[in-house]
Parts: structure tokens; sequence; C-alpha cells
């Protein structure tokens, strides 16, 4: 429910949710499975958003990401963006 309840926050540019959302990926919790390059795509939305924990997360789990990882992440947060934030 909170994953839900946080793409719909999300989709009107929280960014606290997209911060949520970035933990719940980080973690498998709330109903996901870990999913680092997802964990690393909301984290990147949320330090673009201004969250000021985002940025440092998002280092966090990039070091537990390789190379070809990180640009997929980057890939969807970009796509993310430019579906006009719909596609979560």
């Amino acid at each position: 429910m909170l994953v839900a309840t946080c793409l719909a926050a999300a989709a009107a540019g929280d960014a606290s949710a997209l911060f949520d959302l970035g933990v719940a990926y980080s973690t498998g919790s709330h109903g996901v499975e870990c999913d680092l390059i997802e964990a690393h795509k909301w984290f990147n939305l949320a330090a673009v958003g201004g969250h000021d924990e985002a940025a440092q997360c998002r280092a966090d789990v990039a070091d537990e990401m390789t190379a070809r990882e990180i640009a997929e992440a980057q890939r969807r947060a970009r796509e993310w963006l430019r579906s006009g934030r719909a596609a979560a």
C-alpha cells in the first residue's frame, strides 16, 4: 500500500515520496523486492527534487552496483521524467 501511495505522490513531484520509494527498493520492504536499480532511480529523482538525504543514499546504493546497473538506473530516471511521471 505504501508503494502505491508513494507512486501517486511521486507523480505529483513529492520529493519525500520519491525518497521513500528509494528506501523501499533498497531494503526490499513494503511489498517490493530489493532492486538496487530501482532504488538508485528513485533516490536520483528525489535528489533532483531537492531531498537532502537522497544524494547520499544514491551514492551508498551505487557503491554496490556495477557501472552498467547505474547506467540503467539513470536511463530509467530520465525515462520517468520524460514520460511526464506517468510510468512509475
